[in-house]
């Protein structure tokens, strides 16, 4: 499921930034630049948490953050320009989950927000431990993965990124969206290679490799595991 977040924030280029690269983390980012239209778009639509500017053109951050957590529980991560302890402070007594001084870098952003997002999310139920497919099979405990009954095999890293790519099927996954969740030893190295490995999954689970069906490139945003007819 897709977040939605709402990022009240008067510097254009940073916000446009700031969208740009959440949406590769399957974030939905909606942009505005005052207070006053902040306001009006938590009045009339369902956010997942707000990123809130501390210093903005008609109003103060902090002063909006005791307005909304007087009325709702959405997290609420607050950027600024100023760094000190005091403001920071200020900020997490008013009722912020988490405080980001700029400039930031966006892979601390995206740390963050997700943090705040599990803290206010129930308990998820487990996840399947055998994903299916249509003919594909997916184990994740056994790390096996079958094709009709028959056995495929992938290294680690391949593994992980199918299973990554399956947990989100339908999804368009940047290649950083997934460098996030595979994790390795030599995880520069595997970023530089991600199309390679890619290559390879779809030489273990496509019936052509060259045409793709379940692994779809999507041009200049990423991968998409993609579902089929038969799938469950």
């Amino acid at each position: 499921m897709t977040d939605r977040i709402l990022m009240i924030e008067d510097d254009v280029s940073l916000s446009q930034m700031v969208a740009d690269y959440l949406s590769g983390f399957g974030m939905q980012i909606t942009i505005a630049p005052t207070i006053g239209e902040g306001r009006k778009l938590l009045t009339n639509n369902a956010f997942d948490a707000l990123l809130l500017d501390v210093m903005l053109p008609d109003g103060d951050g902090f002063d909006m953050c005791r307005e909304v957590r007087s009325t709702s529980d959405i997290p609420i991560l607050m950027l600024t320009a100023r760094g000190e302890d005091t403001d920071r402070i200020v900020g997490l007594e008013l009722g912020a989950d988490d405080y980001l001084p700029k400039p930031f870098n966006p892979r601390e952003l995206v740390a963050r927000l997700r943090a705040i997002l599990r803290r206010r999310q129930p308990t998820q139920p487990p996840r399947e431990a055998v994903l299916r497919f249509g003919n594909l099979e997916i184990d994740r405990d056994a790390r096996s993965l079958r094709i009709g009954g028959e056995q495929r095999a992938l290294t680690s890293h391949q593994f992980d990124l199918l299973v990554t790519l399956a947990d989100h099927a339908g999804r368009v996954m940047s290649r950083e969206a997934l460098m996030d969740q595979v994790r390795g030893e030599d995880l520069e190295a595997f970023d530089r290679s991600i199309d390679v490995h890619i290559s390879r999954i779809r030489a273990a689970i496509e019936d052509d490799p060259k045409h793709p069906r379940r692994i779809v490139t999507v041009r200049g945003a990423g991968y998409v595991f993609a579902r089929g007819q038969g799938d469950r």
